[in-house]
């Protein structure tokens, strides 16, 4: 909340301002969201009050009119930057009402400030800053000087110059003199708010970022060779080319700057020089002082403004790119999570190996581990025919359904021992079915202090073997348990706030589990902690209680967990199940806040709860609005009839599974126009990456998922989907696999060498005549009257287009 410490100093009406100021966030926020400003109230309120995102969006509809998860989370979001925004903005006047200097005008334009930036720029010219240039000249008395020339146009500078020179303040001449007045009015230009706003404008819409090779890095820097001469207008750079030319230029690789007038022929002077120079109404002549405040502009442009607009910019340019690769993984990693589970099944996990072995890992249908071995078919060993048996002896023992192939190295020979075992144990076990699985964060899992306390006597390698096996079982379950960062289905992750990342993945994972629900007498610790109202020490506390006292038999019980009180119980008991409890209510998604009015319901249509539970004919044959009472509305009693009608089901889809083509195993396996199945396993803004069991992932790109134009492949393609591919393009040196959706595609009509990156976006190249002076003062070369002319007739070119 705003602390209106601040504003005690404030004259009459001030604290009373900020706090009218608070309320519009909400006016505010439903504006960008397009709802009712009443939606926005009751849900801040909500959130104030300690609830999550996931209970607000299931349990509290009526309340925000239906917001849902991705709403919630935008207005958290925008709340949290508004509150800042306000505090900020609470220290600013206050600062500048402690110095005396907060006139109406400036009060109003702060509280009208809609941004940091802007908000930024009014408090410039009043912060308190360190000694430059310009206040050293304030203090020698320079500063009346820069008033007479301002306003004096035809004054004689030199001799006005001479009457301030002051030796002791290190103001000898007349020329030292005129440097001083020249930064007085270069910092006054430089901190007018409105100026500012205008060349961030010009910026916005004109300048373009220029990306070149740092001399003699071309072979260590060869990745990066797309961006050695690259030219793209700033506003319109996608964000893994954003990313991409910031790794480069961290890197050493690449050098970045802003040009902000790339169709400006002439490089004596800039279209912001002639945005000043408008701004502040000064029609220049051939006059000596006109002459030295063109320098003035000019030096205000180069010296103050440019340098901070270009790390602004880049800075913006970072954080949008950021946002939006955090975007994409943010969505990428939902898909993951809400994968369809292959189901409670006994299954066989293999983390494959050469000299190492086959890591084996059975476990039974609660994902607890009852069997683990290594074996080596292949070489050097090549146990092929031992390892076989011994496969079948333990698929036998412990009648396995499933096998869990990890998709690392030597996966295709070790799927191919799958097969064989298979086919040795066909008449004992019929139904069973092997299953290619991504390894992407097990060894992550495996060495973790988790995974360590959970098989503290087993070894690293073969907790991934159960980890592959559990998330074949249930991908959601077992993933929690990885650091999202680690999974890997991200783009540049590894450049973007490792905070807002986190924060958004762990959103993520929360509304996923929610959205899912969750088993209370199987989840484990991990799984608990994402629940809505939990943290890990209650998770912890959850299965002490369990193992401590046996299953769960009602929801209630929860209440009975050590450090679990009413406001915990209230967030998270309608996201655990309890199967073949006590009440058939604990098993579905009905809040036991509404256990009443389900019971008033089934005794409306003389129905024993259990008997009312999925009788579908009956509950849709029911009004809603026949059973709305004040304290459940329409929203929450439609939700109830539909969970009734199919209680505790699962979002999730139907179990799919791509089928690797035999003899496919390698990249140098791949020809083209090939047809093959695989699965997506990441999507970024270019295209989505697929697995074809190559051991290498193919790009399709984003031109060739389907025949439509599409703006974003997400929309098309998710991770985790089986799809058909056309192989396109192979580069077996540099393993690189160009793949296509588009199955009446032919590898011949595409370009050799497509690339995903763009040229420049229609702005003209940089001149590259005249570099060796470029951006230095003319007169350095030529007489003083040519330079001065030169200039003049550069701001009047620029400003002319500017105009035009």
């Amino acid at each position: 909340m705003l602390s209106l410490a601040p504003l005690k100093s404030f004259y009459p009406g001030t604290t009373q301002l900020l706090m009218q100021m608070t309320q519009n966030i909400a006016q505010i926020i439903a504006q960008e969201l397009n709802v009712r400003e009443q939606q926005v109230t009751s849900t801040i309120t909500l959130l104030d009050d300690g609830a999550t995102v996931p209970f607000v969006a299931r349990y509290r509809k009526e309340a925000t009119g239906g917001l849902d998860d991705t709403q919630l989370r935008t207005l958290n979001s925008r709340l949290s930057y508004l509150r800042d925004l306000n505090d900020r903005r609470a220290v600013i006047l206050s600062s500048i009402d402690t110095q005396g200097k907060l006139t109406p005008e400036l009060k109003k334009a702060l509280v009208d400030a809609d941004s940091k930036t802007r908000l930024e720029d009014l408090y410039l010219p009043y912060k308190p800053k360190r000694r430059t240039k310009g206040q050293i000249a304030i203090e020698a008395g320079i500063e009346p000087l820069a008033d007479y020339l301002f306003g004096n146009r035809q004054a004689d500078i030199e001799l006005e110059a001479g009457k301030f020179i002051n030796a002791e303040a290190g103001f000898a001449d007349s020329k030292s003199v005129l440097d001083g007045a020249r930064f007085i009015i270069m910092e006054r230009f430089a901190e007018d708010a409105a100026l500012l706003q205008k060349v961030r404008q010009h910026l916005s819409q004109n300048s373009v970022l220029e990306s070149k090779m740092v001399k003699g890095k071309e072979k260590e820097g060869a990745k990066f060779r797309d961006y050695f001469e690259h030219t793209e207008k700033l506003s319109k750079i996608p964000s893994h080319r954003a990313l991409a030319m910031l790794r480069g230029r961290n890197e050493g690789m690449l050098s970045l700057s802003m040009n902000a007038d790339p169709d400006n022929e002439s490089k004596q002077s800039s279209y912001c020089a002639v945005i000043i120079a408008d701004h502040f109404k000064l029609n220049l002549t051939d006059s000596a002082v006109d002459q030295w405040l063109k320098t003035v502009v000019t030096a205000t442009w180069r010296i103050k403004i440019a340098l901070q607009m270009e790390t602004e910019f880049l800075a913006k340019m970072r954080e949008q790119a950021e946002s939006e690769a955090i975007n994409v993984f943010a969505k990428n990693l939902g898909d993951l999570l809400m994968a369809a589970p292959a189901g409670a099944k006994a299954t066989l996990g293999l983390d494959p190996g050469l000299r190492s072995g086959v890591k084996v890992a059975i476990v039974n249908n609660t994902g607890k581990l009852t069997a683990h071995t290594t074996i080596f078919p292949h070489a050097p060993q090549n146990q092929w025919d031992k390892s076989v048996r011994t496969l079948a002896n333990l698929a036998k023992m412990h009648k396995v359904e499933l096998i869990a192939v990890g998709n690392g190295t030597a996966s295709r020979e070790t799927d191919k021992l799958a097969g064989e075992l298979i086919a040795s144990v066909k008449a004992e076990l019929p139904g069973l079915t092997k299953i290619m699985v991504s390894e992407a964060g097990a060894s992550v899992y495996s060495a973790s202090e988790l995974a360590a306390n959970e098989f503290p006597d087993l070894d690293v390698s073969i907790r991934g073997a159960v980890s592959i096996a559990r998330r074949l079982q249930d991908p959601l379950a077992e993933l929690v348990k990885i650091e999202p960062k680690s999974i890997g289905v991200g783009q540049y992750q590894h450049d973007v706030s490792q905070s807002q990342l986190s924060q958004s993945l762990e959103g993520v994972v929360e509304d996923c589990v929610n959205g899912v629900g969750v088993d209370l007498n199987m989840a484990s610790a991990p799984l608990l902690s994402q629940v809505a109202g939990l943290n890990k020490t209650l998770a912890r506390n959850i299965v002490t209680y369990r193992d401590e006292n046996g299953q769960f038999k009602q929801r209630k019980q929860l209440l009975k967990v050590a450090r679990l009180g009413p406001k915990a119980y209230e967030q998270a008991a309608g996201f655990l199940r309890i199967v073949d409890g006590d009440n058939p209510l604990d098993a579905s998604s009905v809040h036991p806040e509404a256990y009443s009015l389900v019971e008033s319901i089934a005794k409306a249509k003389d129905q024993a709860l259990d008997t009312l539970m999925g009788n579908s004919e009956l509950l849709r044959s029911l009004k809603a609005e026949d059973f709305i009472t004040e304290k459940f509305g329409l929203p929450t009693v439609t939700d109830i009839l539909t969970e009734l009608d199919k209680p505790g089901r699962d979002p999730r889809g139907e179990f799919k599974t791509a089928t690797f083509k035999e003899g496919v195993e390698e990249v140098k396996d791949l020809k083209l126009d090939m047809i093959l199945e695989g699965v997506v396993t990441n999507v970024t803004n270019f295209g989505a990456f697929v697995d074809v069991g190559v051991h290498q992932d193919g790009l399709v790109h984003i031109s060739s998922l389907t025949d439509k134009f599409v703006s974003d492949p997400h929309t098309v393609v998710k991770a985790g989907d089986v799809v058909k591919v056309k192989v396109m393009q192979v580069d077996v040196e540099r393993k690189r696999i160009g793949l296509s959706m588009r199955l009446d595609e032919k590898a011949a009509d595409m370009p050799a060498g497509r690339s995903n990156q763009k040229s420049q976006t229609g702005s003209k190249p940089a001149a590259k005549s005249n570099q060796q002076g470029k951006g230095k003062p003319q007169h350095r070369s030529q007489p003083k009257q040519q330079a001065n002319a030169a200039m003049g007739n550069a701001f009047a070119d620029a400003f002319a287009k500017l105009k035009k």
